[in-house]
């Protein structure tokens, strides 16, 4: 709901202000991408090494086959739905990524284990040299003219690596200057280093972002963390707030949301989350994926990354903005919805509650024993019945044997005797040998 709020505040915001085509300013371009690579970042810093490393071979496969198997699996709904216009196809790549924004924001409060989340944010933060060199083959394809090129791919991918290596060797120096073995900084030095790497942090940032290369800011949130996990999980949350906020902004502008567009967001939103559950469930058909399958499965979430590619379409596909918006959105209330309903079911069945269809078919179709008890504690004890009596009950008292009580459950007839005028006490006797009858009487060692 809170999103939600976002959009529609954002909506109105651009409405009421007559903010028209705020998305082709250069201050919004440079806001949401400085929006994407803190996701970006946040994702990878996210990320526990020891299971990254684990997990390596799964999370190559899941960035490159998966986002391929997506991408292929949400264009051919669109070529069914859009077979006049083959451009459509490129929608495909807009939402076929994971927006890291997103992950990064709910990844902490998860209840996936250590490798399901590793795999998750890892996918979300270094699918995209996929998906651009998706791009660019498709729009070479179904276009006219292509948007980029391999030798221009190459270039950016060269330029991340020295983006990387760079922060590399100063994070090495840093960690070789501050781990001295004859140094003892104090609490304000302490304090100091850590400012001092923050702002190093930041300064790489603000150049992965003027020069686009968010794929080397991923790679280094996987070893410069200055910030702990903890910040930079409500950091994301606030960001995410703010990136809905910038989404609703460009709704405002002059696209027509008329049935095409929505119907189309629609198709396009389920095809991407339909996608992710084939292509995760494939991806986790080990034993060891077993408790975490589902909620990967689950795990689509779009957002910036898929609005920064929809930007991108729009001067060469009429209409994009106006088809992945509604997908977005989508999209993202598929993930919040489903992902509530099985964490509720999970809940249920840890508890031993009945699911809501079991609950729903004991009160329309109510049988003698579902009528008596309708849902029986596991190992509990069973009701009396009228043809076996309690072993327990009391007895009454008659003219030879007081009543007695029973406190501790167990049969009151076997119990000692008082000693009367003219029978002495006795030891509680041995069980009685019938299994359902009546105890026998039993007479004193002086009777």
């Amino acid at each position: 709901m809170t999103l939600l709020a976002a959009l529609g505040a954002g909506w109105i915001t651009a409405a009421a202000a007559g903010l028209d085509g705020v998305e082709h300013s250069a201050a919004y371009g440079y806001f949401i991408t400085a929006l994407l690579g803190f996701g970006l970042y946040a994702s990878a810093s996210g990320i526990e090494i020891a299971e990254f490393r684990k997990e390596f071979r799964t999370i190559a496969v899941a960035v490159t086959l998966g986002v391929l198997a997506k991408t292929a699996l949400i264009a051919g709904v669109l070529w069914f739905a859009f077979r006049a216009d083959p451009r459509y196809l490129l929608l495909a790549v807009a939402v076929a990524q994971i927006d890291p924004l997103s992950v990064a924001s709910v990844l902490a409060k998860s209840r996936m284990s250590d490798s399901a989340k590793a795999l998750l944010a890892a996918w979300a933060a270094f699918d995209d040299p996929m998906t651009v060199l998706l791009t660019v083959y498709l729009s070479g394809f179904v276009l006219a003219d292509s948007i980029g090129g391999l030798d221009s791919f190459g270039v950016n991918l060269l330029l991340n690596a020295v983006l990387a290596a760079g922060a590399w060797g100063l994070y090495r120096l840093w960690r070789h200057w501050s781990g001295r073995p004859k140094w003892h900084p104090g609490r304000n030095a302490r304090v100091a280093i850590r400012w001092l790497a923050l702002l190093s942090v930041l300064a790489i940032g603000y150049v992965a972002v003027k020069f686009s290369l968010l794929l080397g800011l991923a790679v280094i949130g996987l070893f410069f963390r200055p910030v702990s996990e903890k910040y930079l999980s409500r950091a994301a949350e606030v960001c995410v707030v703010v990136a809905t906020l910038a989404v609703g902004l460009v709704l405002a502008g002059d696209f027509d949301l008329g049935l095409i567009g929505v119907t189309g967001g629609l198709l396009l939103g389920a095809a991407a989350f339909a996608s992710q559950a084939v292509v995760a469930w494939a991806l986790t058909l080990p034993k060891r994926w077993r408790g975490d399958r589902v909620r990967l499965a689950l795990g689509q979430q779009n957002g910036l990354t898929a609005i920064i590619l929809a930007l991108l379409l729009e001067p060469l596909l009429e209409g994009s903005i106006a088809i992945v918006v509604p997908a977005v959105i989508t999209v993202n209330l598929l993930n919040y919805g489903t992902n509530a309903w099985y964490d509720a079911w999970s809940d249920r069945r840890q508890d031993g509650r009945p699911g809501f269809f079991t609950s729903l078919l004991s009160r329309l179709l109510p049988t003698p024993a579902l009528a008596a008890h309708p849902n029986p504690p596991a190992g509990g004890p069973r009701p009396a019945t009228a043809t076996r009596p309690t072993v327990g009950a009391t007895r009454p008292a008659s003219a030879t044997h007081p009543a007695t009580a029973n406190t501790t459950g167990s049969t009151t007839v076997n119990a000692s005797r008082p000693a009367t005028a003219d029978r002495p006490a006795t030891a509680p006797p041995s069980p009685p040998r019938g299994p359902h009858g009546p105890p026998r009487p039993h007479h004193g060692a002086g009777a």
